[in-house]
């Protein structure tokens, strides 16, 4: 509503603007043009009059007139030219025009115009020192239609009196749009504080419906029966939308504990088959006489304890994944925390680095420890066919949060594998479940942090975890 009144306001002003303009041209062109028939017939009643005893002719012109176009010109408030066919000045009203040698002559265009127009007519429109002038250029013929000399009066236009019209309508039209745009925002204001409040509430109720919580239904009094409508389709929708969601939450919990099994399954397998070949085996060669028995029963106890222990790391991996332990927050030094969980590796050519001496950050010991390790420990396994490994792990402080990253110039992670990075089973070694990354983010993400990487292929890769230095 609001813009079409200034709409309409625009348009109507742009339209009598242009009808001013329009009405102004029209009226000096039709007043010049009564003003030189006026002044025509004037001359030719002088040119014919009993007081004429000269020839009528070009040349007598000047003579015929030299006392009376005084007298013409002032009768109509008009100055009064007139020029020779060929385009010179013979007399004018205006004092001192023969001393200007530019108005002494006509311009070749005017006289072609003049000559070659059916009505044997020109008008001219210039701008001379800020005021638009019009000069209207014409045949004075003697009684027998004969071309005698070419008549020049030149026009002032002034504006004045239709510029005021213009400018009191444009006030008039201001107060009155003023008024009406007023009284359209204030019907404007009424509609959407009475009439669209209910679809407001409407609009921020479905902005805020979200799958993964429960969501609110509407409750609207004293609507339209269209807005009715409306609200029980929503709150319809929220019921089953809900349904769905504990649905679709329990079915996700179900698939993802059926894949956990599955891989739990697999990898328990993978130690099963050489301990069911090792004793096999056993039986088959086992001869207490045999001299070597014990050193071949130390050989078969050692496979059969690796594979235990690689069936143990299995249910310790997928154990600490499943159930994370409650969480002992406490004011740590993050900086003696991480060169304490550096200590257990023996490669040398982990390099520890920290802006500070002492970073304190409300954090779990045994979480952030084991964030770092795991972080570390991927580094490593990603630098197995370098030459010259290196890995930097550096901590810094930055506002109110702490800023660590392991670096490594590893093999890096392919464009392929790396939006499954964090996914819980996957991994790109031979060995493992591919749930340390999985539990990193985890942990990171209990205490409202974040944890991100960059990496190349053949360059290498940087974790970076960020945490709130006091618990949120």
């Amino acid at each position: 509503m609001i813009l079409l009144v200034l709409l309409g306001s625009v348009l109507i002003t742009v339209v009598a603007i242009r009808q001013y303009k329009q009405q102004s041209e029209d009226y000096h062109n039709d007043r010049l043009q009564a003003k030189e028939q006026s002044i025509s017939t004037h001359l030719r009643r002088v040119l014919n009059g009993r007081n004429n005893t000269w020839e009528v002719k070009t040349e007598n012109i000047a003579i015929i007139f030299k006392e009376e176009i005084y007298n013409i010109a002032d009768i109509h408030k008009l100055q009064i030219n007139l020029y020779d066919l060929d385009g010179t000045l013979l007399i004018s009203s205006k004092a001192g025009f023969r001393n200007n040698v530019a108005d002494k002559c006509i311009d070749t265009e005017v006289l072609n115009a003049i000559s070659n127009t059916a009505v044997h007519r020109y008008v001219d429109k210039h701008m001379e020192n800020g005021e638009t002038f019009l000069s209207s250029y014409t045949y004075l013929t003697d009684q027998k239609s004969r071309e005698l000399v070419i008549l020049n009066i030149p026009y002032l236009e002034n504006d004045d009196f239709l510029t005021n019209e213009l400018e009191a309508f444009l006030t008039r039209m201001a107060y009155a749009f003023t008024f009406v745009l007023l009284m359209a925002i204030g019907l404007a204001f009424l509609l959407s504080k009475f009439i669209t409040k209910s679809l407001k509430t409407i609009s921020d109720k479905i902005n805020a419906t979200r799958l993964e919580r429960l969501n609110e239904k509407i409750e609207i009094d004293d609507t339209s029966e269209e807005i009715t409508t409306l609200v029980n389709s929503y709150n319809s929708m929220i019921d089953e939308l809900e349904e769905s969601a504990i649905q679709l939450a329990r079915s996700e919990r179900e698939q993802a504990w059926r894949e956990m099994a599955k891989q739990v399954a697999h990898e328990i397998k993978n130690p099963l088959t050489p301990m069911r070949l090792t004793v096999q085996d056993f039986q088959r060669k086992f001869n207490p006489e045999d001299t070597n028995i014990y050193s071949k029963v130390e050989e078969y106890s050692k496979t059969l304890i690796q594979q235990i222990d690689t069936m143990s790391s299995i249910a310790s991996a997928f154990s600490n994944f499943a159930k994370m332990p409650a969480q002992q927050n406490e004011n740590l030094n993050v900086v003696e925390i991480i060169k304490l969980a550096l200590d257990i590796f023996n490669e040398n050519y982990i390099r520890f680095s920290s802006d500070k001496d002492v970073v304190i950050a409300k954090l779990d010991r045994t979480q952030l420890i084991r964030v770092v390790t795991n972080l570390v420990k991927n580094a490593i396994q990603a630098m197995a066919e370098n030459d010259n490994p290196e890995i930097l792990v550096k901590v810094s402080e930055v506002g109110e949060a702490v800023v660590i990253s392991v670096s490594d110039n590893g093999s890096g992670i392919s464009e392929s594998s790396k939006s499954m990075v964090f996914e819980p089973k996957f991994t790109t070694k031979t060995s493992g479940m591919g749930l340390g990354l999985a539990m990193v983010k985890n942990i990171v993400e209990t205490y409202n942090g974040t944890i991100s990487f960059v990496s190349e292929k053949g360059r290498g890769t940087t974790f970076t975890v960020t945490f709130p230095k006091v618990e949120v």
